[in-house]
């Protein structure tokens, strides 16, 4: 997406009412980011936003400066990625309620698709500390970037554990990409930035507030092939990215503790329940995950049609451009739907925009 395109969704994703999903609402309806930012109140009504909340909305979206917003990305050298851009995590756009807007320090990379949640408890016995300093390095080793959320605990072993082994991580942060927390892990941070990369859907200066981390939970679950639950207590945050990784229909795995430990009542609950796999080593996680087939049905999976109207579109794509106009004329369809169409098919990652309205395969 265009950054003149960008700066809106940026705008729109600060304003009280307006999450993932009825960001996506707003630019189905409006077709492009410029017209939902500039929306009327009764248009906004139509949308779902609720009475109450308009006031708010319309006075905090006269008070954002959107080219200030965006120099300040600029120097803090944060990418921006939507989730109609080729390069946005395919796995991650698999999920229901995924983030429109990804902040981004460091880099993702391809080679990411191909990744492992790691996370557990923020209090680890010597039990849980001594299996991820064991465990992270050797599922790095196997190629696999390791995916965590920087707290303090088993998250900051499982970075830390993944670069002493050469390995890619990438921290899932439940705050601004500015806002370095917890704040001993300023060093930790910088390394990340470095050999891996530092993701939030979250604007700058928003605070670690404790209701932002169940929804970075999915983020965790969603970029990854499945979730490893080192140790965890009975209400334990690391519950919560095995519970999202469940409804995407990702692996969890849990390793047993003791009966009597207070700090495997979360991983010995979810093997009982068997909503998780139980798990000695990395060789039983290795086991569970044809990695080389996963990321071949991914691929797969984005280029086949919904319906007849993407049907007709693909068809006429290559990795050529190919400008609106002309596909509007060899399909026969009418301008707004093939506009609508095209959308659908780069909110899947089977096309994106090149240039001024024309379009490629994105595969």
């Amino acid at each position: 997406m265009q950054r003149s395109d960008v700066r809106y969704l940026v705008g729109l994703s600060q304003l009280p009412g307006i999450g993932p999903a009825r960001l996506v609402r707003l630019i189905e309806r409006f077709k492009q980011p410029e017209r939902a930012w500039r929306a009327s109140e009764q248009e906004l009504t139509q949308v779902g936003i609720d009475a109450k909340q308009m006031p708010e909305l319309l006075q905090q979206r006269r008070g954002v400066d959107l080219d200030a917003e965006m120099d300040r990305l600029d120097r803090l050298g944060v990418r921006l990625l939507t989730i109609f851009d080729a390069e946005y995590p395919l796995r991650l756009k698999e999920i229901y309620n995924a983030p429109v807007i990804l902040y981004v320090r460091g880099e993702l990379t391809p080679d990411d698709e191909q990744s492992i949640g790691v996370v557990g408890t923020r209090s680890p016995t010597v039990y849980g500390k001594e299996l991820a300093a064991r465990i992270v390095p050797q599922l790095a080793g196997a190629g696999l970037t390791i995916v965590s959320g920087l707290a303090r605990g088993i998250d900051t072993i499982a970075h830390t554990g993944a670069l002493k082994a050469g390995g890619r991580t990438i921290a899932v942060l439940g705050c601004g990409i500015d806002v370095i927390y917890p704040a001993e892990n300023r060093s930790l941070y910088a390394r990340i930035a470095e050999h891996g990369a530092l993701v939030t859907e979250y604007s700058l200066e928003t605070k670690p507030d404790a209701f932002n981390f169940p929804a970075r939970n999915r983020i965790i679950s969603g970029l990854t092939l499945g979730s490893v639950i080192v140790e965890a207590q009975e209400r334990s945050g690391a519950l919560i990215t095995a519970d999202f990784a469940l409804e995407q229909n990702r692996e969890v795995f849990a390793f047993p503790g003791r009966a009597t430990d207070r700090g495997s009542a979360g991983c010995n609950r979810l093997i009982r329940e068997g909503r998780a796999k139980l798990v000695t080593s990395t060789d039983d996680i290795l086991a569970e995950l044809d990695l080389t087939t996963a990321v071949r049905q991914l691929e797969i999976k984005a280029v086949i049609p919904a319906n007849d109207e993407e049907g007709r579109l693909l068809a006429l794509l290559s990795h050529e451009p190919v400008h609106i106009d002309d596909l509007c004329r060899q399909t026969e369809m009418h301008a707004p739907a093939v506009a609508s169409t095209l959308m659908m098919l780069e909110l899947k990652g089977s096309v994106r925009q090149i240039g001024s309205m024309a379009y490629v395969l994105a595969h």
